[in-house]
Formats: structure tokens, sequence, C-alpha cells
């Protein structure tokens, strides 16, 4: 029954390790080009109503 139990939060741990180790690789995807975008929106209509 112990055995049992060590296996799997063994194979618990390794999904996890897993896991991270993939996040790790790929990394999470940044949202500066939507950040930017609007930015630059945002610095358009400035010039815009600076010009008027």
């Amino acid at each position: 029954m112990a055995d049992n139990y060590l296996e799997k939060q063994y194979e618990q741990y390794e999904a996890r390790k897993a896991a991270w180790e993939k996040l790790k690789k790929y990394g999470k995807k940044k949202k500066t080009s939507v950040l930017q975008k609007q930015n630059n929106t945002i610095q358009e209509t400035k010039t815009k109503e600076q010009n008027l």
C-alpha cells in the first residue's frame, strides 16, 4: 500500500516537473505587441488633437 502511494506521488511530481520545464523552455507569450499597438493609437490620437 505504501509503495503505491509513493509511486503515485512520484508520478504527480514528474508531471509537475515536466509542465514546469515546458513552461521554462517555451516561456509565456508576451502581450507586448498588443500593448504597443494600443500605445501607438493613443499617441496618434494625441498628435491629431494637438494639430487641431
